[in-house]
């Protein structure tokens, strides 16, 4: 039988509780479930009225991933749409995220967040830059971390503050609040810093994806500030071999990280920091803290 919970006023139909998603731990949908409504506070925070694409992972990472934009089949009437125009479909929705049983419907078909960096009612007009910085073997963290510190300077040289936060692979992800701007300016911006960033580090930092150039470097993605691109959500769950979290960390823990296991952070890791230091990324989420392009 499957167990019905009310959520908020919601009902709930929650599978498959007992199913090992991650064989690696033992963790379990159910626990997946639980880590979702523990930090729902926070997550939510930073994806609320923005349209959602979903990585699917049903049977856990070594089974099928699916990354759907569109609603999935069966989606209840009352989680939020909205309209996301796109070449092919012009009159396609995507569901937004906006409360917590919406959170929990979501988490229960076993998904990683994404999202973009502009919100529904502002459609490709960003208020935060992304920089996604993607090590080639045999890089990894650590040289991640000396490109994540140069941009950090680079963009306090403009007035603009970043945030990081781990990729909840073998990255780390930057973010920045600015003043909504247009996705396309905002996407040269980035550009503009990454190709500085490989002219000032040649050895450490390519700016292009292809795969050729990647190995022992850190890719620095500025890709995903255009309007059609999306990056993990802060505190989603990743489909890994073991269940990371791309979670928030502070400059402390960046400059500090010495080996790829010091910014590895579990599900069951992040609740405590939540309560030790709460969301390292709300001033992402302060009107007052939004920089302004140069």
């Amino acid at each position: 039988m499957t167990p019905i919970t009310t959520v908020e006023g919601r009902r709930l139909a929650l599978s498959n509780l007992d199913k090992v998603l991650y064989p690696r731990t033992g963790f379990t949908k159910g626990e997946v479930l639980h880590y979702y409504a523990t930090v729902a506070d926070a997550l939510l925070a930073h994806v609320r009225d923005r349209p959602v694409s979903f990585l699917r992972y049903p049977d856990g990472p070594d089974g099928q991933l699916f990354f759907t934009k569109n609603p999935p089949p069966g989606t209840p009437d009352w989680v939020r749409r909205t309209p996301v125009p796109r070449s092919d479909d012009p009159r396609a929705e995507q569901v937004v995220v906006d409360d917590l049983p919406s959170l929990m419907w979501a988490a229960n078909l076993v998904v990683e967040f994404h999202t973009p960096q502009w919100r529904a009612s502002a459609p490709a007009v960003a208020d935060r830059i992304v920089f996604d910085l993607d090590p080639g073997e045999p890089a990894g963290v650590v040289e991640c971390r000396d490109a994540a510190l140069w941009l950090r300077e680079r963009l306090a040289a403009d007035g603009l503050e970043a945030h990081a936060k781990t990729s909840g692979s073998k990255g780390l992800h930057l973010a920045v609040a600015i003043e909504p701007t247009p996705s396309e300016r905002v996407s040269a911006y980035a550009k503009d810093l990454a190709q500085e960033a490989e002219r000032v580090m040649p050895e450490l930092v390519t700016h292009r994806m292809a795969k050729a150039l990647r190995p022992g470097k850190v890719f620095v993605d500025h890709s995903q500030n255009a309007a059609a691109k999306t990056t993990a959500a802060p505190y989603t769950l990743r489909a890994r071999a073991l269940p990371t979290v791309s979670a928030p960390v502070s400059w402390a823990e960046v400059a500090a990280c010495r080996t790829p296991s010091d910014l590895v952070f579990l599900a069951e890791d992040v609740p405590p920091r939540l309560a030790a230091d709460g969301d390292l990324l709300a001033p992402l989420n302060d009107p007052d803290r939004a920089g302004r392009l140069p």
